[in-house]
């Protein structure tokens, strides 16, 4: 198939990629590189663009006779969002709407939407289904809750066919390692502690150790980047137009904070220095998927369950890429 993938120079889109890429696909990637980085996709493939931009879009679709969009192009913190809502509403929000715009133009009507479990905030019950109400608590979530809204008004009033995928935390790196995470500024808690452990961060701080939860700390599922992008493909296979999916993609397993840390010292064998610090405001207590519908639906498991596993892949990226993809062949080093 030939497939657009947005974002798809991001930590998550470029998995993607690679995973379409190897499959067969004929890919195209649209990035403007406000944060992703040209060496995580291929150059082949890889056009420097914005979704926003009507007539780079329309030219990509009729010249590369596009069939289907993996939408990865958003804004991801939730700090900034809150900081900067105005940034967020524009690109997460007007850029996918001029996106989505310029696809019903060029009769381009299939997307797999990169959505997020911030879209629950708090959950009242935990694993969390689909079914559980969707009430984000910033913008970030804000954003990607008003964009499923508009996919599911999309398909109803145009024929749409679409999947929002709402992933947990996204962890890992390929296994090969010349592919992983690398965000300016870093607010992930593995790289973070990988980052201790090779000495470019003097400590992780840890945000709450007061929480309901075994030791203190806060629980998160981690999902390995490799299994949400092979998500993505399974899900494009299984669009009807006029229909959309929406899916939780996780593990079903939740690991906190400190056992993080301690994964991340046996995985490195370093010891990785921690600040205990106060809570951060809208943080839950716990998420964790449940993502048996995926499976249900899609026949997607998770090939990487134990958090072990995932970091030792993202590990092998780190300590290969010190300093990110400015560390890469040809980037000079800070």
């Amino acid at each position: 198939m030939r497939i657009l993938i947005t974002g798809g120079a991001g930590y998550i889109g470029s998995h993607a990629t690679r995973c379409f890429l190897e499959h067969g696909d004929e890919v195209t990637v649209l990035d403007n590189l406000s944060r992703g980085h040209a060496e995580a996709a291929p150059a082949n493939v890889l056009v420097r663009g914005d979704i926003a931009q009507e007539n780079v879009l329309a030219e990509l679709f009729r010249t590369r006779r596009i069939e289907a969009v993996i939408h990865f192009a958003a804004f991801p913190y939730v700090g900034e969002s809150v900081a900067d809502p105005e940034l967020y509403y524009r690109n997460n929000v007007c850029g996918t709407l001029e996106l989505l715009s310029t696809m019903r133009r060029c009769g381009v009507m299939r997307l797999v939407f990169s959505s997020t479990c911030a879209t629950y905030g708090i959950p009242q019950r935990v694993p969390i289904t689909e079914e559980e109400p969707q009430r984000p608590i910033n913008p970030y979530g804000r954003t990607k809750l008003a964009i499923e809204w508009a996919l599911a008004d999309y398909a109803s009033a145009y024929g749409f066919a679409f999947a929002a995928l709402r992933y947990f935390n996204a962890a890992g790196a390929h296994p090969a390692g010349d592919i992983g995470e690398d965000h300016d500024p870093e607010t992930h808690l593995i790289p973070l502690a990988l980052q201790t452990a090779l000495g470019n961060r003097s400590r992780v701080e840890i945000f709450g150790t007061d929480y309901p939860t075994p030791d203190g700390t806060c629980v998160r599922d981690y999902v390995h980047v490799d299994d949400l992008a092979e998500a993505h493909r399974l899900a494009l296979a299984h669009l009807q137009p006029g229909q959309g999916l929406h899916l939780n993609l996780g593990t079903g397993r939740g690991y906190s904070v400190r056992e993080v840390i301690r994964a991340c010292e046996e995985v490195t064998g370093k010891k990785i220095a921690a600040h205990e610090g106060q809570r951060r405001p809208g943080d839950p207590a716990v998420l964790v998927a449940a993502a048996r519908l995926a499976e249900a639906k899609l026949g997607w498991r998770p090939r990487y369950r134990a958090l072990p596993e995932i970091v030792e892949t993202a590990w092998r990226w780190h300590r290969t890429h010190p300093h990110g993809y400015r560390g890469s062949p040809g980037c000079p080093n800070p």
